[in-house]
């Protein structure tokens, strides 16, 4: 049996729209980011202390690649450093103020790119 093109089960979450040109788009349109190999990846390492209560935090961010092994590099760099962490929006949120100790194990993982 052929799709529909306007199968409406597909958009039970999508609100009215008035745009004429409107493509609703489903998950399967969307494509995740290809990951590149660990030395071609340009990680950049902050420390950030505003927003945060007062509390300090490493940032890594530049990871190119699917969100799991974002999440999987975020897990690695949590067991190295012995501390809590989580990923939002792309980057990689650590605990404390850690950035030596993450550099130099993102470097030992081949991330030769990363400052």
């Amino acid at each position: 049996m052929a799709k529909k093109e306007n199968d409406w089960k597909e958009r039970l979450n999508i609100v009215y729209s008035t745009n004429p040109d409107f493509n609703y788009q489903t998950e399967d349109d969307f494509q995740e980011e290809e990951l590149l190999a660990a030395n071609q990846q340009k990680l950049r390492t902050r420390i950030e202390k505003k927003g945060r209560g007062g509390k300090t935090a490493t940032i890594i961010s530049g990871f190119v690649g699917p969100d799991k092994d974002l999440e999987d590099l975020a897990r690695t760099l949590k067991t190295h450093c012995g501390t809590g962490g989580s990923v939002k929006d792309g980057e990689i949120i650590i605990q404390g103020e850690l950035k030596d100790k993450i550099v130099t194990k993102l470097k030992a993982l081949g991330y030769t790119q990363t400052k």
